[in-house]
């Protein structure tokens, strides 16, 4: 099963999901987002997938955030995701991408839904 998970290794709920996908015996393909930001279209793609709102994807408690008026509900999509390409640190995490879908994997047992049932870690 090809599984990709955008990773910060600082994060705990990103090491937990990081984590739970090992435990199931898959080895996903780790983008440590920080060092190597996805770029727009994937972004956008995968924000879509999740069937979330690009504000929701936005990691309110980063650093940059309130502090450029990211807080403002009257920006557009386009000024949230370039402003997360600019500070990658605002794309909220860990999100997961395999063939069973796309998530926000916060908190990170939501994992659990995109792997097959039998590389589901006995719990």
């Amino acid at each position: 099963m090809d599984v990709i998970i955008y990773h910060n290794p600082d994060c705990g709920t990103s090491r937990s999901a990081l984590a739970t996908i090992r435990s199931g015996g898959i080895e996903p393909h780790v983008v440590e987002y920080l060092k190597t930001p996805p770029s727009r279209a994937p972004l956008q793609q995968s924000i879509a997938r999740m069937g979330i709102s690009v504000y929701e994807a936005v990691r309110e408690k980063a650093a940059p955030y309130p502090e450029p008026g990211l807080d403002n509900p009257a920006l557009t999509d386009d000024q949230l995701l370039e402003a997360m390409m600019v500070h990658p640190l605002l794309i909220n995490r860990p999100i997961v991408v395999t063939p069973n879908g796309v998530r926000l994997c916060r908190p990170s047992d939501r994992v659990l839904d995109l792997l097959p049932a039998q590389q589901r870690p006995a719990g």
